[in-house]
């Protein structure tokens, strides 16, 4: 265990930065304002029907930057730097980002979910703010990787293992989640932040998201131009038998000259000069 106080890394620095001027802002327009502060709020926080019926789908990522209050702030805050600041410095910032968001926005989906379910307390019309899907996506990933290090629970005198405090915390949640009296709506963006960051770190975190996603795209844009290779060399077969002339192609349409097709049925054959 250390005493130590964690860097600010790169865009752990970034995002408290950008959340704690988002709220600056919106204090400011709450005194002067209030009308602009209600419509801030309204456009940026994430109200399901908006996002289902209007399409402000940005809401998805900007409820994230907006807090309800001072200390919702801070509480964020400080976990997103006590525990996002390790993620950052081993995985590096382009792939903390990506699971930080991914969190983010999965939490939002399980919001957007739930509040059409018809649940007691739930309902299309409440406006959800803050950055807890990202952070509760932060915990558990801090529980599942670093589970055997010891947190001090400042300002208490004891420290606990992080994976009994994460456990502790999710059970919290799953609790205060079906208690609509204590958060309503809300809740399900901190199960949704658990549930995506788990995902994510147990089958996405080797590669990163972007890199399985490209990876996915171009092996399915060349099984579609390998078909489309072939389906031609079958079609020009017919038409070249049609004129009497006869040519040849392998497995994957790939075009055979006739010296390498009589090769090919003594010998073996060697591969076309057309490969892929």
């Amino acid at each position: 265990m250390s005493l130590s106080f964690p860097p600010f890394t790169r865009w752990v620095k970034r995002l408290i930065i950008i959340c704690a001027a988002v709220y600056f802002l919106k204090v400011v327009f709450e005194r002067i304002a209030p009308q602009i502060e209600g419509a801030l709020e309204l456009y940026l926080g994430l109200v399901p029907a908006a996002v289902v019926h209007y399409g402000f789908i940005w809401q998805l990522v900007t409820y994230s930057f907006l807090h309800a209050g001072l200390t919702h702030l801070l509480l964020n805050m400080l976990t997103l730097w006590m525990f996002g600041s390790q993620e950052e410095q081993d995985w590096g910032s382009r792939k903390f980002l990506e699971f930080y968001f991914f969190c983010v926005i999965g939490a939002a989906l399980v919001t957007v979910g739930v509040s059409y379910t018809g649940l007691p307390g739930l309902s299309p019309l409440s406006p959800t703010i803050g950055a807890s899907g990202g952070i509760y996506g932060l915990l558990i990933a801090f529980g599942m990787l670093y589970g055997d290090r010891e947190v001090l629970l400042f300002p208490f005198p004891f420290s606990i293992k992080a994976k009994y405090l994460v456990g502790i915390i999710i059970f919290v949640v799953v609790v205060a989640t079906f208690q609509p009296s204590q958060g309503g709506v809300a809740n399900f963006a901190h199960l949704g932040g658990l549930f995506f960051g788990f995902i994510y770190v147990k089958f996405v975190r080797g590669r990163g998201l972007l890199f399985g996603l490209s990876e996915r795209y171009f092996s399915t844009r060349n099984r579609y131009y390998r078909w489309k290779r072939k389906q031609a060399a079958k079609k020009f077969e017919v038409y070249m038998r049609q004129h009497d002339r006869k040519v040849e192609f392998d497995e994957h349409g790939n075009y055979i000259p006739p010296d390498e097709a009589d090769s090919h049925k003594t010998n073996g054959g060697s591969k076309s000069g057309w490969v892929n």
